[in-house]
């Protein structure tokens, strides 16, 4: 079923609004609603989303982590105990490793809230156990990295749905007075009708880890996660997501085809892995509506992490600004959008008026994955398709510490469509 542009921005900017109603509304005077937070990862991401939702409100505390390493357990405590010291409350009992642990954290009785911030490739089963044993589930972006995780999600958020359960993502931007004000007036008009965009996340390098001689391959791959496309869908799909997502919630519709290239031409050496370091997208939506998406991960080249909206009578910028017959440029104040999206989610839980964000998170992870498939191949992709027949799952066939050859790099032209 094709969703118009009008209905698609009328119920995103709606569950937006709704999303940012302050965070200390419908709480309890003394925080009774106590919120206990089981971690899954424990990656510095991951601390640093336990610490944001200890700083968004009151009766929020850490009961139990999970992570396949100990000494990241041991780290990210020891951060959480030097930020928030009166509101760790995690027994040795309560730390958990090893490729199951997850399922230990999720079936604590005490543990409410689940933040999940292990690599993407994880984060489709890792929300299905949570919302099975019937946890509030906070889980960064991306959520997945093939069409086969991206379903999985969608259907967890629907069972999450069906018994009252949040699931709110790590799409800070949603959150964010200056992005939320920005799509209001888009939505009203400012620029008139939305014919186009462009987006872009170009940085340089982040970190990376070197296989050590003790580290088997799996080993090697969960600490340098970040190059592997089955961990983290190469970085069109860790990264460029936040701006991928923000085009769809103007635009107001899913893209319909998506046709790109893209390339390994300077991080080309063994622990860069198999993805790439540069990708270029067209993402065409209904009505003729086309986005032209940048990312890269090069150093010493020109940093850009934007969006731009182009509408009829003007254009507007994610940063908070529209230039046109009606220019406005954004001067409030608004609260970290890291802790902003946490205190929606705990308000939500208390109001018992649970977010859901599952399913829309989902999808503007299958456009990057998209993207990605598109740019390995060098095939155009439909949306119909990649949702409803692409049979790739990037799942390795078993998960212990052990061998695991690194799958090679794609070449477009040969690498296929699966």
């Amino acid at each position: 079923m094709e969703i118009t542009r009008r209905d698609f921005i009328k119920t995103s900017l709606a569950a937006s609004l709704a999303a940012a109603v302050p965070g200390n509304l419908g709480l309890h005077a003394a925080g009774s609603d106590m919120i206990r937070i089981g971690m899954i990862g424990c990656g510095g991401r991951a601390t640093g989303a336990a610490v944001d939702c200890l700083d968004a409100a009151p009766g929020v505390e850490v009961v139990a982590m999970f992570d396949l390493f100990q000494d990241r357990v041991d780290k990210s405590l020891a951060k959480l105990r030097e930020k928030h010291p009166d509101k760790i409350k995690v027994m040795p009992d309560k730390c958990f490793t090893g490729f199951d642990g997850y399922k230990k954290v999720c079936a604590l009785p005490d543990v409410n809230l689940i933040v999940t911030a292990a690599p993407p490739g994880f984060r489709p089963i890792h929300l299905q156990a949570a919302v099975e044993a019937g946890k509030h589930v906070f889980m960064e972006k991306p959520v997945a990295v093939d069409p086969a995780g991206v379903r999985s999600v969608i259907a967890s958020s629907e069972l999450a749905r069906s018994k009252g359960l949040a699931v709110v993502a790590g799409t800070q931007r949603r959150h964010q007075a200056r992005y939320l004000e920005l799509m209001r007036r888009i939505k009203g008009g400012a620029i008139g009708e939305v014919v186009g965009g462009q987006c872009y996340w170009n940085q340089g390098e982040l970190w990376v880890v070197k296989k050590a001689p003790e580290m088997s391959d799996m080993e090697w791959q969960c600490r340098n996660w970040l190059y592997f496309t089955w961990l983290s869908g190469d970085h069109i799909v860790e990264q460029h997501v936040h701006n991928i997502d923000v085009m769809n919630w103007a635009i107001g519709a899913l893209p319909v085809k998506v046709m790109a290239m893209g390339g390994r031409q300077v991080r080309t050496a063994p622990e860069y892995g198999n993805i790439y370091d540069h990708f270029a997208v067209e993402f065409e939506y209904p009505e003729g509506v086309r986005v032209q998406s940048m990312c890269r991960q090069i150093p010493g080249c020109a940093d850009r992490i934007e969006e731009r909206i182009v509408g009829t009578r003007g254009s507007a910028f994610g940063y908070g600004e529209i230039k046109g017959p009606e220019p406005w440029k954004f001067e409030g104040e608004e609260m970290n959008p890291y802790v902003q999206e946490q205190a929606d989610l705990i308000a939500s839980i208390r109001k018992g008026e649970p977010l859901n964000e599952g399913r829309r998170i989902a999808e503007s992870t299958l456009c990057a994955v998209m993207g990605r498939m598109s740019a390995y191949t060098g095939r155009a992709i439909s949306w119909e398709w990649a949702m409803n027949n692409s049979k790739l799952d990037l799942t390795p066939p078993k998960f212990e510490l052990g061998d695991l050859p690194v799958e090679p790099v794609a070449v477009p032209g040969v690498t296929p469509l699966v």
